[in-house]
């Protein structure tokens, strides 16, 4: 399991709107504090947007996504083109990890995706399917599987092949 020096955030770009949605979330975050430290930082959403271009939301959210960043951190963008992995293989990414992160950050972004400051800072990318999902599923997904990958690692049943 990782180890308790490791941190891990998940960054959010905007509120969780669904409350079935956050209240899963919440619970997952919860299971997950079992196991290792994790946190939720969410980045307001940007006021105003209907003036701006997909490019310049995209770069608006990038500062303040890379603002909440710690030069030393491991970024994993949550991303359509990113490497996909089975469960198993994320619980073993996620505890070999610990060995080398000192903070996890892992980002899910707005709407539009990524500016390329933040793909340009992003250590690696990972998809959670070939599907796409709203952002605001993606929390709940992502959550789970972290969950689920911190049982995998302590050997609990939760997970079955």
């Amino acid at each position: 399991m990782p180890s308790t020096t490791m941190k891990t955030l998940l960054i959010l770009v905007g509120k969780t709107t669904d409350k079935h949605f956050q209240a899963g979330i919440n619970d997952y975050v919860e299971r997950i504090a079992h196991y290792m430290p994790f946190e939720l930082v969410t980045i307001p959403e940007l006021k105003g947007t209907k003036s701006l271009s997909e490019e310049q939301q995209k770069n608006a959210e990038g500062e303040l996504i890379l603002k909440q960043l710690q030069s030393s951190d491991t970024v994993v963008l949550l991303d359509e083109h990113g490497r996909e992995l089975r469960s198993i293989e994320f619980a073993r990414w996620l505890e070999q990890k610990r060995n080398t992160a000192r903070r996890l950050v892992f980002v899910i972004g707005g709407p539009y995706g990524f500016s390329q400051a933040v793909y340009g800072r992003a250590n690696e990318q990972l998809s959670l399917s070939k599907m796409t999902f709203s952002h605001q599923m993606i929390r709940l997904v992502f959550t789970e599987q972290v969950y689920r990958a911190c049982t995998i690692i302590k050997g609990e049943p939760y997970h079955h092949e």
